[in-house]
């Protein structure tokens, strides 16, 4: 029981490195990139299905999982783009992040070849807690047994906030960009309601291109980069999607505020309507040495459901598959 403690103190040590300022997020993806900037919405014109899983830490049984489901598209009586998405995240057996949110984008042309999407989200956040099987410091005697009951309380109800996001998505020629700004209410998610709890706002910026590097075999280069700045911490990464009419490979640096240099890299397979791709990133610098080496494992599918008739569309944009 004293290695399941230590075990316990190690999860907090390095999931608190993976805390994108207070949140778990993956990064640079744009298969989840509707949860992040609501601008996204509809963006791709055709009626996309994402489903996501991602495993954080995987081999160090930390118990770290994510899912993931979408579905947006073009609607041309709104004049633009909305979407459903839904999120769990899974901490360690003990935390359960539940999120749902409807989202919203308004497809603008402010000129002759610059296309803005102005997008806005409505989201339900819900933590819950299950503590029946965390062993806690008072229970654990010098001999490594454990010793029950703990003096110390802890409340299994859980806390269900609302929040509210925006962002806005520029198009022009054969590049992109987006911002965003998510959890304008700063929601408490604390049991006590301390001011701890609250999810402080979160800036995300996205830019990417579109380049064709042989029409014949519709072979497409895709540069890419990425800032994140939430409660103080920093992320950032840049890379390059290589894409062709069925596979895509990518590869991506990414650093961040906590002194972490990471690489991530990935492939997509597409045939027909259905895409399934994977992503996989790993430490390659850290101040913290408990970092370990993996640290995620992504993979999902994407489906195209119906079609959408592109001539009444302002501007439609490939999105990286990663």
């Amino acid at each position: 029981m004293l290695k399941r403690f230590f075990n316990i103190l190690l999860f907090i040590v390095v999931f608190s490195s993976l805390c994108f300022g207070q949140e778990a997020v993956p990064g640079p993806g744009y298969q989840m990139i509707m949860m992040n900037n609501p601008a996204f919405s509809g963006a791709e014109g055709e009626g996309v299905l994402r489903l996501s899983y991602l495993s954080f830490y995987p081999g160090n049984h930390y118990n770290l999982h994510t899912v993931y489901s979408s579905y947006d598209s073009y609607f041309p009586s709104l004049h633009g783009g909305a979407g459903i998405w839904l999120s769990d995240d899974y901490i360690g057996g003990i935390v359960n992040d539940f999120r749902g949110g409807l989202s919203y984008a308004y497809f603008l042309q402010a000129g002759k070849d610059l296309f803005i999407n102005a997008g806005l989200s409505a989201s339900v956040y819900h933590r819950g807690y299950n503590f029946d099987k965390a062993v806690l410091p008072d229970q654990i005697d010098p001999l490594g047994g454990v010793s029950l009951p703990s003096s110390e309380t802890l409340t299994s109800s859980g806390r269900t906030v609302f929040d509210i996001g925006t962002g806005f998505l520029f198009i022009s020629g054969n590049i992109f960009g987006g911002l965003s700004l998510n959890h304008l209410t700063e929601p408490d998610l604390s049991i006590y309601g301390t001011s701890n709890g609250r999810l402080k706002r979160e800036l995300l910026l996205h830019l990417s291109g579109d380049f064709s590097l042989n029409k014949t075999q519709n072979l497409k280069i895709m540069p890419l980069g990425f800032f994140g700045l939430q409660g103080g911490f920093v992320s950032a990464g840049a890379g390059t999607v290589l894409e062709s009419n069925y596979l895509s490979v990518n590869a991506i640096l990414l650093g961040d505020s906590g002194k972490n240099m990471n690489v991530q890299t990935g492939f997509s397979i597409k045939a027909g309507k259905v895409s399934v791709y994977y992503n996989y990133r790993f430490n390659i610098v850290s101040a913290n040495s408990f970092m370990p080496f993996s640290l995620l494992h992504q993979t999902g599918l994407t489906f195209s459901l119906n079609n959408v008739d592109k001539r009444n569309l302002i501007k439609t944009i490939n999105l990286p598959k990663l």
